[in-house]
């Protein structure tokens, strides 16, 4: 299984972002798909995700600026990043529930590699 991350980047405070993340390899069932960050010398935090029936976790630090949207049939999960600001700048780590078969299914957490956000003042 491979979680693949794109959509890093500059961007001034004010901007936006989007990122992608998509999941590829012998997948049975994806419970949920959605993006952490974690910043130096700060513990990893939860932005978004979003589970297969569409509902959505939001943390309240991005709440009203940020979303997150799911394609599942290309194992894909896109969160969109508006009103960047400084302390939004972190490394983003796509994060997958999913199972890779076996009845019945046992959902595992899989991880794909951070893409760097830096927001610049």
């Amino acid at each position: 299984v491979q979680l693949q991350a794109s959509g890093g980047g500059l961007v001034q405070a004010g901007g936006s972002l989007r990122l992608s993340c998509a999941a590829s390899g012998t997948i049975f069932s994806i419970s949920s798909m959605g993006w952490y960050r974690q910043a130096p010398g700060k513990q990893r935090e939860l932005v978004a995700a979003v589970t297969g029936g569409g509902s959505t976790n939001i943390a309240d630090s991005v709440k009203g600026r940020f979303t997150i949207s799911r394609d599942n049939a290309k194992k894909t999960v896109y969160p969109q990043m508006n009103s960047l600001k400084p302390e939004d700048s972190a490394v983003y780590l796509c994060n997958a529930r999913l199972s890779t078969g076996g009845y019945p299914p046992t959902f595992s957490p899989y991880w794909g590699q951070g893409t760097l956000v830096t927001v610049s003042s």
